[in-house]
């Protein structure tokens, strides 16, 4: 529970960063590793594109990170799910 926290605040402060050096012409995060932090960390993702409004018109980015993001979901629910039966 306590790492997937973390993860979430990782991405979004992985996409804060980003937006941060977007701003101020400097080194960029690339699409690839947004991705993949969002794979892991899917709803801080979503918050950091959303809150700060980053890369919400760039695709095929925004809907490929929906897609990491639904799988993200799926995967947080099965561990979940797995973790309630396994204890009942």
């Amino acid at each position: 529970m306590i790492l997937v926290a973390l993860a979430e605040l990782a991405a979004f402060g992985l996409f804060w960063f980003d937006k941060t050096q977007a701003r101020d012409h400097g080194w960029r995060v690339r699409e690839s590793t947004l991705l993949l932090v969002a794979l892991f960390g899917g709803v801080g993702a979503w918050m950091g594109q959303h809150l700060l409004r980053h890369k919400t018109r760039k695709e095929p980015f925004r809907t490929l990170l929906g897609g990491v993001i639904v799988a993200h979901l799926i995967g947080v629910g099965a561990v979940f799910w797995l973790l309630l039966h396994a204890v009942g």
